[in-house]
């Protein structure tokens, strides 16, 4: 028998498909449950139709409308020097005045993704397990930034650390354990609904069934509807205080916030493409300097390639592409000398105060230091990676 999948049915029941009863813990909609070989997972997604985008003038980004999540990307933006102005807090679109013809429209994660595949949205900010759970593999999806450092969780299979599952450690050990039969198959309770059943198949698990449930998973075991959970990480500390454990091999994937975009609309959409240009070089430039700082001080030397040869000695103070030494001018005895040279290095917070101890060991004074805010590239690489991916 092969795993049985979930299939969404968005128009009613299916008399040729053979329904199961699942468990809930909040009713979400109808589920039908099924063999892999009879059937597939529905597509939720409405297609772009006639492959081509809609005609209106607007270029359209979504944005998370709630939560953490939503303020972390706000948050972002605004570092980024591209904050959203909203008139009215209970409207669902704004604007960034700094990308001329753009409108923010906040949507839930998942319309995000959806409206990005149905072509109302050409742009959104989501996390990278929505993009994968709502777009479904989706063709059209491409993600133009796939690390904006927020947001970061994985979506893990938890078990219960007591009873029959006390000795189980790893997905292995899961799927050759004897009780999971046709008849009583591994019970696993996620939200998930494409994920899970894909990520189990693609692993060897062929007794398996999924209730969909929303809301406290981890009570799933505990109550008895379920052997097991499918949802997304963070500490992990809600999953040791309900007697769960995570397994070896068990995470289905490592998470954080992303942006994506509809690759018709980069295309076809009038000013899309230069407008993704200017957020992911805003974007690349602001990541780039989070944690960056710039270190000046002053140093005697001869000449500028002895004081350099001095600086590129110590470990630390290579700077990204190496120290900048420039000499530093003054007037003695009525004639401009330069006794001194001025070195600028970038250096990581990390190593800010061991990179200061150097300076100091090398003649360096007069040390100085300062957040960097941004480190423009001569051209972003996820901009090269774009082009590409489009076959620009």
């Amino acid at each position: 028998m092969s795993i049985s999948m979930l299939n969404p049915c968005l128009s009613g029941p299916n008399p040729s498909l053979p329904a199961f009863t699942s468990h809930r813990i909040q009713l979400k909609r109808t589920v039908w449950l099924c063999s892999a070989s009879q059937s597939h997972v529905a597509e939720v997604n409405g297609p772009v139709l006639d492959g081509k985008v809609s005609e209106r003038s607007e270029i359209r980004l979504g944005l998370p409308s709630k939560g953490r999540m939503a303020s972390d990307t706000l948050d972002l933006l605004k570092d980024c020097q591209l904050s959203v102005k909203q008139v009215n807090p209970r409207q669902y679109v704004a604007q960034i005045p700094q990308l001329a013809n753009m409108e923010v429209w906040f949507q839930r994660p998942k319309d995000i993704v959806r409206k990005l595949v149905s072509g109302d949205l050409d742009l959104g900010i989501v996390g990278l397990d929505t993009v994968s759970e709502y777009g479904q593999g989706d063709e059209d999806l491409i993600l133009v930034h796939d690390a904006l450092e927020y947001g970061d969780c994985h979506l893990s299979l938890a078990i219960p650390k007591y009873g029959i599952f006390e000795n189980v450690n790893s997905l292995n050990e899961l799927a050759q354990m004897p009780q999971w039969t046709a008849k009583k198959p591994l019970r696993v309770a996620t939200g998930f609904t494409y994920l899970g059943p894909k990520f189990m198949k693609e692993n060897g698990l062929k007794y398996v069934t999924f209730s969909t449930a929303d809301g406290a998973l981890e009570a799933a075991p505990a109550m008895g509807i379920a052997d097991a959970i499918l949802d997304l990480v963070s500490s992990g500390i809600t999953l040791r205080e309900n007697n769960l454990k995570e397994i070896e091999g068990g995470v289905v994937l490592k998470s954080q916030a992303v942006l994506v975009a509809s690759r018709k609309s980069l295309i076809q959409r009038k000013g899309a493409l230069d407008t993704t240009h200017e957020i992911l070089e805003r974007l690349e430039a602001h990541l780039r300097a989070v944690g960056q700082f710039t270190v000046t001080a002053n140093m005697r030397g001869s000449s500028a390639e002895e004081v350099a040869e001095r600086v590129l000695s110590q470990p630390s103070l290579s700077g990204l592409q190496g120290p900048t030494v420039s000499p530093v001018f003054c007037k003695r005895d009525g004639k401009v000398t330069s006794d001194y040279y001025a070195i600028v290095i970038c250096v990581p917070k990390k190593a800010l105060y061991k990179s200061v101890q150097q300076l100091r060991a090398i003649g360096g004074s007069g040390v100085l230091i300062s957040p960097l805010t941004y480190i423009f590239d001569e051209e972003t690489p996820r901009w090269r990676e774009l082009l590409s991916k489009l076959g620009l």
